[in-house]
């Protein structure tokens, strides 16, 4: 059963109010904790997977983020309940491991990427599924944050591009791999018609004396 409206917020306002946990932490006790973001190839760097985009460099990184978490999150959650949990937790797992194999030697930190994810997951599974709610969303959210795009560059050095590159690609490949789970386009009478008079009908002889078997043989698109 789908999760109301109201519901579909909670699991993203959970994440959301934990980011601005670890924030207040950070800052009221200065516990510099982007050393437990990713630091590409090394051994402590590894923890990075797990924390990073818990730990945000400032006030405007972390609302830069927000926002678009509950909308996305929102979304996820409403729209693709089945999946919801398992697509993004393997967006988070997927980019945090691919950062830490092939980003700059930096601190990567932030939620960025999972935010990128969400987009591309929310952008193509509403093509691939051919749903016409859904395919209202992916256009929703393309026209909102289809400037994203520009993050993916290497403009700005402060900014792990890396880290939105793969984000955006786990989201695209669990859109593919998903892509039979969750809404999928219904099919209407006039469809199930069309399929029910594709089963093939058994040609009796004129000679209605003769013996004659019979194999009903059915195709389905």
């Amino acid at each position: 059963m789908k999760l109301k409206p109201i519901q579909s917020i909670f699991p993203a306002l959970a994440f959301v109010v934990a980011l601005w946990i670890f924030f207040y932490l950070d800052v009221e006790f200065n516990l510099h904790l982007y050393k437990y973001g990713i630091l590409p190839r090394t051994a402590e760097g590894l923890k990075g997977i797990l924390f990073y985009p818990l730990i945000h460099g400032s006030i405007e990184h972390l609302f830069s983020n927000t926002v678009p978490l509950l909308m996305l999150g929102w979304c996820l959650f409403y729209f693709y309940r089945e999946i919801a949990f398992k697509t993004f937790f393997w967006i988070y797992l997927m980019s945090g491991v691919w950062i830490w194999i092939s980003a700059r030697e930096s601190y990567h930190i932030g939620a960025s990427g999972l935010v990128y994810g969400l987009v591309t997951f929310l952008f193509f599974s509403g093509w691939f599924r051919k749903e016409k709610k859904v395919a209202a969303i992916s256009m929703l959210v393309i026209f909102l944050y289809g400037g994203l795009w520009w993050g993916m560059l290497p403009i700005k050095e402060d900014i792990s591009f890396e880290g939105h590159i793969w984000g955006a690609f786990a989201g695209l490949l669990l859109a593919v791999v998903f892509r039979k789970q969750g809404p999928q386009k219904p099919i209407y009478t006039w469809e199930e018609d069309e399929i029910d008079n594709q089963i093939e009908q058994p040609q009796f002889p004129n000679n209605k004396s003769e013996e004659v078997k019979v194999n009903y043989t059915y195709s389905e698109k």
